[in-house]
């Protein structure tokens, strides 16, 4: 497609597919001509009016009476100027510098617990045995969660948990986990503004907008529970990557092992590489022209961040796996502008944490052939969706 134009439309849906790394960070840092309202869910649940007659209009006015029609409307990742402005305000009021610090402690530790749980054996299954529920209790952590409740939480949002956030399926398109995490967090933040105590869920409830406004009890929840689903899905994807990368490549497995300081550049090559998030949908406020390419008004928009990631003007030869490569971190993966991930350092020190714990653990990791299949005859799984890139699986062997 990219070689085409790296602005083209596709015929099955409509949709116009952005795979050029100019043209989509173009996109990305315009929130005045392009809405954020279907960026979950894009082209599934159409939209709730024609939208094909208005091509030379601006339907900002069209896009604010049908919004709350539209699935995930609640959620942050759906919001536009100036109510996105406030609510990722009061996620930064939430989550303090002093609060990640504490929390990066925790990282450390609780990578360990996780660890003498995977590697007691000889081999295991890296996403349930370590990755789901280590990103779980981090963010779990960081939120204040109550260490009573961590195997509520683990029983309620790790039990066949498969990803389904960016299906096209209509039976999925609905809030589960969120509608747990919605009634967890209702009961913690109105306890919390009832009886304040000296906790993190405390200063969670207490968080203002800029402006000073105490926000309502569901608006406080909404931004909690989806910085808790998003942050450990696409934590959980971006370490599954690297660890498969660390036991296929030898080579790479034994540079990182000398060279503990190649990690951070490391994990930000499997962003690049290896996206955890495909792809993230726009909607034309206005006629605009991207690349060359006439977008009408009405148009959605994809943003295809695992192709914007391989683009060759960008990065070149991109599908090589390059450690060392200069400018791995120019990498889309956490979005860019207004919505870039509010997670994405978080993200960084559990991959980093995580990757320095289970080299320091074992002398030697390798792909669980019984399972996976030998080299160059693989058979490895995905999510089956269009947003999220991850393996369901990947068995490991290694030596302590």
């Amino acid at each position: 497609m990219r070689s085409r134009c790296p602005v083209r439309r596709e015929p099955h849906h409509d949709v116009v597919m952005v795979t050029g790394y100019d043209e989509a960070v173009a996109i990305y840092n315009d929130s005045e001509r392009f809405s954020s309202c279907l960026s979950v869910t894009g082209p599934f649940p159409g939209f709730p009016v024609p939208l094909e007659s208005h091509g030379d209009e601006n339907i900002s006015e069209l896009i604010e009476q049908h919004r709350d029609e539209l699935p995930f409307n609640d959620q942050l990742p759906t919001f536009d100027p100036p109510k996105h402005t406030d609510h990722r305000a009061l996620l930064s009021r939430m989550i303090t510098p002093k609060r990640l610090k504490e929390n990066e402690e925790f990282i450390w530790r609780i990578a360990d617990r996780q660890y003498d749980v995977a590697l007691a054996a000889d081999r295991c299954e890296y996403i349930e045995g370590f990755a789901n529920p280590f990103a779980m209790l981090v963010i779990a952590d960081l939120l204040g969660v109550p260490e009573s409740d961590h195997d509520e939480f683990r029983a309620a949002l790790l039990q066949g948990h498969t990803g389904t956030i960016g299906s096209s399926k209509g039976d999925v398109l609905a809030h589960s986990p969120l509608e747990y995490l919605y009634g967890k967090f209702t009961d913690y933040i109105t306890d919390r503004r009832d009886h304040p105590r000296d906790d993190v869920l405390t200063g969670v409830a207490s968080a203002t907008f800029p402006d000073g406004s105490t926000p309502e009890v569901i608006d406080a929840v909404r931004v909690a529970a989806n910085l808790f689903a998003a942050g450990q899905e696409t934590t959980v994807r971006l370490l599954s990557a690297a660890v498969m990368m660390i036991a296929e490549h030898a080579d790479l497995q034994a540079r990182l092992r000398a060279n503990r300081d190649l990690i951070p550049r490391f994990v930000e090559e499997c962003l690049r590489y290896e996206s955890p998030v495909r792809g993230d949908f726009r909607l034309a406020k206005e006629p605009v022209d991207i690349g060359g390419v006439h977008i009408p008004a009405g148009t959605t928009v994809m943003l295809v961040n695992a192709a914007i990631n391989r683009d060759p003007r960008k990065f070149p030869a991109p599908d090589d796996f390059d450690v060392e490569r200069a400018n791995a971190r120019n990498h889309v993966a956490f979005g860019r502008g207004a919505h870039s991930c509010p997670g994405a350092p978080l993200a960084r020190t559990e991959a980093a944490v995580s990757l320095q714990r289970l080299l320091d653990r074992t002398s030697e990791i390798w792909i669980d052939e019984e399972m996976h299949g030998p080299p160059g005859e693989r058979r490895y799984r995905y999510l089956p969706t269009f947003i999220l890139r991850g393996l369901t699986k990947l068995h490991i062997g290694f030596r302590s």
